[in-house]
């Protein structure tokens, strides 16, 4: 039996440019990282659009991933739905045709009050670095959740999955579906999102991490948790163990927690829910069959998903997570083929 996905995040619609350093540096952004905007990254997506050729594509990292996980499943009706706040827009409009498009159930709630978010994705040399503006993404509302619908969607979901973006938004909604997990026996996964979150948005991660049976990193992300938490080692393995054996809510207490750190093009180490630690290599892509990386880490994710929704081994769900980012790699941004060639 298929198992029914939930995501919530925060939609945005990714401009994507390739741009020299100058831009990054201008702005203070770096390779390989996520950033929030702030006041003074704002003229940033005036001047890409009217200095550069922007390519459009829906984006957001937990939208990314479910879009990714139906997308492997490769069903008609949709085993995935996703919840998050888009403004009442054009941009809300492509993001709703093109989730729709791949198959995805989306049940937007809707600002009347700010734009749909946007996310600047400066690709250099392959890399990438993100710069998101939430604006409607910022103000989803406790309220959508509680909506019949929603709530319909909600309490039949087998998996619910954020990244930990969403911890920026709405805390409160995130620990409201963590806690319906809990309750009904389902699963709940997390991915760290990026360095920032660990640091800046600790309490609300730490509010959320008990019940969080799935937790996914890359190594930037873990060693920063470790730096935040005080834990005096850079080991990703020992790294990888003591994140599967942070402490469990009551009603998952009988759980272990599975922990997965992706680490580019080095092995993926995973902690099973007995904390045994695996390393999975990951298959070399050569060069120039790479366009960017916008987008691998939740691919990985999605693909991770798809398995775990078929009740494959870990083994399988690693394999599948590896398969989907390289897809992601050969496009720009988080597109796929029309069908997965996984088996």
């Amino acid at each position: 039996m298929l198992l029914n996905i939930l995501g919530a995040g925060n939609p945005l619609l990714d401009m994507s440019v390739d741009c020299n350093k100058d831009l990054l540096d201008k702005y203070g952004l770096k390779i390989n990282d996520a950033i929030l905007a702030e006041d003074k990254h704002l003229p940033l997506y005036e001047e890409m659009t009217k200095d550069y050729k922007v390519d459009y594509i829906a984006g957001g990292a937990t939208q990314n991933a479910i879009r990714v996980a139906q997308w492997m499943l490769g069903e008609q009706r949709p085993l995935t739905t996703y919840i998050g706040s888009v403004g009442d827009d054009k941009n809300a409009t492509i993001l709703n045709e093109k989730a729709k498009a791949d198959g995805v159930r989306v049940l937007y709630h809707v600002d009347k009050h700010h734009p749909t978010g946007t996310c600047a994705v400066l690709v250099h040399n392959k890399e990438r670095s993100l710069c998101a503006n939430l604006a409607a993404a910022n103000h989803y509302s406790i309220d959508h959740l509680h909506s019949p619908i929603v709530q319909k969607y909600l309490e039949s979901a087998d998996i619910i999955y954020s990244a930990a973006f969403f911890l920026t938004v709405s805390v409160d909604s995130m620990l409201e579906m963590a806690r319906s997990t809990a309750r009904r026996d389902k699963t709940y996964m997390l991915n760290l999102g990026a360095p920032f979150l660990t640091r800046f948005f600790k309490d609300q991660m730490m509010d959320v991490m008990p019940y969080v049976d799935y937790l996914f990193g890359n190594e930037s992300e873990a060693l920063e948790f470790a730096d935040v938490h005080g834990w005096n080692t850079k080991d990703l393995g020992e790294l990888a163990i003591r994140l599967s054996k942070l402490p469990r809510a009551i009603e998952k207490a009988s759980r272990g927690r599975v922990v997965v750190i992706t680490h580019g093009s080095e092995a993926t180490l995973v902690a099973s829910e007995t904390g045994t630690l695996t390393e999975y290599p990951v298959d070399h892509i050569p060069s120039e069959c790479i366009v960017d990386t916008n987008g691998a880490g939740d691919a990985f994710v999605g693909g991770f998903l798809a398995q775990v929704a078929q009740g494959k081994p870990l083994s399988e769900c690693v394999r599948c997570g590896h398969y989907a980012a390289s897809e992601i790699m050969k496009q720009s941004g988080c597109r796929f083929p029309s069908k997965p060639n996984f088996n």
